[in-house]
């Protein structure tokens, strides 16, 4: 039986057997609240007498009728599969069923608004959850068109990759919308959202001239907070960045983006169609890091529309390039054409952080990943794929240069447009515009993985000057991959107002494991060397003494953020590898945070800081160095700028951090409006995280929640009330969260998300000893039985790793009994062991960092 998954081999042997022109899609969605109607017919040509398949996951297949001829459905439909035998050159087959709804942000998901008990629907295929709503032929190079028909109830908004055209009457309160046939896409970035969604209207002028319809929905009940006009504006911003850059206009009819609810990524780039998690929807104040973020996650999908949905990857091991391409390209189009000029810092401080995290794990991979089947991919939508890729993208233009790059990308385009590629489709477009021979690049780039460390050795004479520079490179042991860079090494001196400013900087290519940089002998030598200046180059960076001393000394006095932030992205991986102790990091981050002027950078520091407190630190201390770090956040938060990003982020983390009787009262007095900061907002979503802070500091129980759910019943409340609730520090509230999600299947993916957090959230940690066992004999269970997002959801966020202390003073050896597990799974599930394997290594490290803070040397 083949289940659910569906290998590379088998994908290959189908595609060369049949190529697939049409699908015709009829749904009925007034069949109640399990199910809807689904019948497809599908044309296709095949080798004569051939026998394949086709996917299909249904609650019950009716009928199957292939070129006229009734199949039995008891042979023929098993797991996720109709099997198709004696196939003719031209083919036609027709498949009735009744599909599910889903709750887990997974094929066709089905939401009811509590404020208004309005139904909203809205589809999710990739990876390969197409086939949860129609018969399909579930890989990307069986590309087809589509053509939907949609029966809903009549005071809907149906929108789909066509254009949504005027629905007739179909009696008892309902409409059928038939859409024209879409142009040739994958299956999985086809769409279908239907609702009473909000809608506002717009458009743009395409550079070959043609009117683009622009659409912003989301449900009727966040509409007062949807500002549509701004998300036009970016999305504008971005059609004329992409079409100039790629010399190719827009290539579908009609552009719409919707934010739905309960959605799992940041979103979906479905041709014309795009999907949105509500999140980007603000009803109350957000970090700034979170709208440019929502800015970069529009460009994102747009870009896709080129990338990945015009030309698209022949199978799952290119996915790499999708993504990274789209993330390089949403980074270069927020910093040329929005307000945030600066987003190649939020990239440094984001995306590359994600990148090198993910580089230095077990279960790293090279960039092109051997994908050989469906549950492969599934856990491959990781830092490689978007972080590392997008990386070294921006290496490879710094390399061959910007207008060479894209003068290949424009190739790539027209040569390929609707159809499917390989990457050496798209670098002999880059060798032919570059000049350069990229076989070597990406051989040691995008074939191998791992990721290196840069170090300056400087040597300087008794006046000062640089008679040696060197930039010396060193790769892991697992990974001994020396690679080439081009890197600038600025040299940086604090100037007569005690500005950190650049006066020098050096372009070059480095290769080998040392490069001499004789452009820098004889000048005098800097106050601080910054290697990988631009942060051009993916590789971690290490600063010499001298330069570590006054990076130490003036972080906070560096006049661009870019450099500070590289500086920033130093000293983390320094404390990561045990070269630096947690408190020392915590000093620097404590004494220089209220200075940071980038969100981003921000968001990501207050994350770190977190990591530092609750697993880098010496147990035995952890305690203590927790309160002073929440008081001295606290303390931060009332010297920041009134209004400002940074005192609205500080109050956040502080909030976060309450454990004392003295952080509750300053919490309470925040909810209750006797303790105020100038210029902040308690608004709805802060006063939720508030509560929630009391909640998992004992100091709020179920009366509070309640009573603050009746002033926000809404699927946002819904969703912060439960995650309070697992919050509670009670045996008996971690058992209901444990009962819910792992023990029942019936929450819905956000609120499992929801929850899950709150479980975790346990400043007693010895409320969650008992479940250590518990969760070792059920993941394999879990694997087996729940959909992959959902399964991934509590394999990653239930595992034990906070419980792991030099002392085991808690009783559990969490590394013994994890491999204990992973002896015994062996290698049946690869994907469900790559994950435990990560999430020990997490273990590993903290335990090698509480050993470096205990003796800091």
């Amino acid at each position: 039986m083949p289940g659910e998954n569906l290998t590379r081999i088998e994908a290959r042997e189908r595609a060369e057997v049949l190529s697939v022109s049409e699908y015709h899609v009829e749904l009925d969605l007034t069949r109640g609240p399990t199910i809807f109607a689904s019948r497809t017919t599908v044309r296709f040509t095949a080798t004569p007498g051939a026998s394949s398949f086709i996917d299909l996951i249904a609650s019950t297949v009716h009928e199957v009728v292939l070129n006229g001829r009734g199949l039995p459905v008891a042979e023929v439909f098993a797991d996720s599969r109709i099997q198709l035998e004696d196939l003719a050159a031209e083919n036609e087959l027709t498949v009735v069923a009744d599909c599910a709804y889903m709750n887990t942000g997974e094929g066709l998901h089905r939401f009811v608004d509590p404020v208004d008990d309005e139904v909203y629907l809205y589809s999710q295929f990739e990876v390969a959850d197409t086939r949860r709503m129609f018969a399909v032929f579930e890989q990307p190079d069986l590309k087809a068109t589509f053509a939907f028909t949609v029966t809903a109830p009549e005071h809907w908004q149906v929108v789909s990759n066509s254009p949504t055209p005027e629905p007739a009457p179909a009696g008892a309160g309902s409409a059928t919308w038939t859409f024209a046939p879409t142009p040739v896409l994958p299956c999985y970035v086809t769409a279908l959202v239907a609702g009473p969604y909000h809608r506002v209207d717009g458009e743009l002028t395409s550079r070959d001239g043609r009117r683009v319809p622009l659409g912003v929905f989301c449900r009727s009940s966040l509409a007062e907070h949807l500002d549509a006009e701004n998300i036009m504006d970016i999305t504008r911003a971005g059609f004329a960045f992409y079409e100039d850059a790629f010399d190719l206009a827009y290539p579908y009819e009609k552009y719409d983006q919707l934010f739905v609810p309960e959605f799992n990524a940041g979103a979906m780039e479905n041709a014309g169609c795009v999907t949105f998690v509500e999140h980007y929807v603000f009803r109350s104040k957000a970090p700034e890091a979170t709208v440019e973020r929502r800015a970069v996650t529009i460009l994102h999908e747009l870009a896709h529309m080129w990338f990945g949905d015009l030309v698209t990857m022949r199978w799952w091991n290119d996915l790499w390039l999708n993504e990274s391409f789209a993330e390089y390209a949403s980074t270069l189009a927020t910093a040329e054409a929005t307000r945030w000029q600066e987003a190649w810092t939020t990239f440094a401080a984001l995306e590359k952080s994600w990148a090198y995290r993910q580089d230095q794990l077990p279960s790293t991979h090279p960039i092109v990943a051997e994908i050989n089947d469906l549950e492969d991919v599934e856990v491959n939508f990781d830092g490689i794929t978007y972080a590392k890729g997008a990386s070294v993208l921006k290496q490879l233009v710094a390399w061959v240069g910007q207008e060479k790059f894209l003068a290949g990308v424009r190739a790539y385009f027209r040569k390929h447009a609707y159809a499917n590629t390989e990457l050496t489709d798209l670098l002999t477009e880059l060798e032919a515009t570059s000049g350069r021979d990229l076989s070597a690049w990406s051989r040691v780039w995008l074939q191998e993985a791992g990721v290196t460390v840069l170090r300056p050795q400087v040597e300087t004479d008794a006046t000062g000057r640089i008679t040696s520079f060197t930039i010396t490179q060193d790769a892991p042991q697992s990974h001994p991959v020396l690679r080439p860079h081009r890197i600038a090494v600025g040299g940086y001196d604090v100037d007569a107002q005690g500005a950190l400013v650049r006066t020098h900087r050096v372009e070059l290519d480095i290769d080998g494991p040392a490069t001499s940089v004789p452009e820098l002998v004889g000048l005098t030598r800097p106050q601080l060397i910054l290697v990988n200046d631009d942060d051009l180059a993916y590789a971690k960076i290490r600063l010499d003494e001298k330069s570590l001393a006054v990076a130490t000394e003036h972080l906070s006095d560096f006049t661009s953020s870019l450099p500070r932030s590289l500086v920033w992205g130093a000293a983390w991986d320094m404390t990561r590898d045990g070269e630096w102790p947690a408190s020392r990091y915590l000093d620097l981050l404590l004494a220089n945070l209220g200075a940071e002027t980038d969100s981003t950078t921000t968001l990501v520091l207050l994350r770190q800081l977190a990591t530092a407190v609750d697993f880098y630190t010496d147990p035995a201390r952890r305690e203590q160095v927790a309160v002073e770090v929440a008081d001295r956040l606290w303390a931060l938060a009332g010297a920041a700028e009134a209004g400002s990003d940074s005192q609205f982020q500080l109050v956040k983390a502080f909030a976060a951090r309450a454990s004392t009787d003295a952080h509750a009262e300053v919490l309470e007095g925040l909810l209750a409006g006797s303790t105020t900061l100038t210029g902040l907002t308690v608004d709805t979503d802060l006063r939720w995280e508030l509560l929630t802070a009391l909640v998992a500091a004992g100091a709020a129980g179920e009366e509070q929640i309640a009573a603050e759910l009746r002033q926000d019943a809404t699927a946002t409340g819904q969703r912060a009330a439960a995650g309070a609730r697992a919050s509670l520090p009670t045996a008996e509230a971690k058992e209901a969260v444990w009962a819910s999600v792992v023990e029942s299947d019936d929450l819905p993916n956000a609120v499992q998300a929801a929850v899950i957090g709150g479980f975790s959230r346990a400043r007693n940690r010895s409320l969650l000893v008992p479940f250590t066992e518990r969760y070792f004999d059920s993941i394999e269970r879990v694997w087996a039985e729940r959909t992959n997002e959902m399964a991934q959801n509590i394999v990653i966020g239930l595992y034990p790793a906070k419980l792991a202390d030099l002392d085991d003073s808690l009783g559990v050896d969490v590394l013994a009994r994890t491999d204990e597990f992973l002896t015994t799974l062996g290698d049946r599930l690869p994907a469900l062991r790559r994950l435990v394997v990560e999430s020990r290594d997490t273990v590993r490290r903290a335990l090698a960092a509480q050993a470096r803070d205990r003796n800091p040397g």
